[in-house]
């Protein structure tokens, strides 16, 4: 087998941190009464965003969460780890409003779902008939 290039486990998560450490927060123009006013934000901590920040250092991390083989089976917890901290962190940001709540609903598989039933038998199809108005004999 050939040698990791993230040596264990716990080095795998200090990379994490230095990711979040390492984000930059963006200029967001908000138009006010008193013109337009620049708030800071603190970017969400994404996958796709960690994935970059490493391959910045000159890294790669899917295999140590796709795990192919079961070679990468001791970096199972941690990845499990770093995977629920960005979840964590969009959901709770979509909640606050820092983050748009409906983007943060789809990138983590959050839906709102309603099953309709009549007299306990599922509505499968729903039919419309439009009743033209009468015509009045005025």
């Amino acid at each position: 087998m050939k040698p990791k290039y993230i040596e264990t486990p716990e080095k795998l998560y200090e990379l994490f941190e230095r990711y979040k450490g390492n984000l930059i927060p963006r200029e967001i123009q908000k138009a006010t009464n008193k013109g337009v006013q620049i708030e800071l934000h603190k970017p969400p901590l994404t996958f796709s965003g960690f994935e970059v920040f490493c391959y910045n250092n000159n890294l790669t991390v899917h295999h140590y969460f796709d795990n192919p083989e079961g070679n990468y089976d001791e970096y199972r917890g941690i990845c499990s780890r770093i995977k629920k901290e960005i979840r964590k962190d969009q959901i709770e940001g979509g909640m606050v409003g820092q983050y748009n709540p409906s983007i943060t609903q789809r990138l983590n598989s959050l839906t709102e779902k309603q099953e309709t039933t009549v007299k306990g038998d599922a509505v499968k199809d729903i039919t419309v008939t439009i009743i033209p108005p009468k015509e009045s004999g005025d």
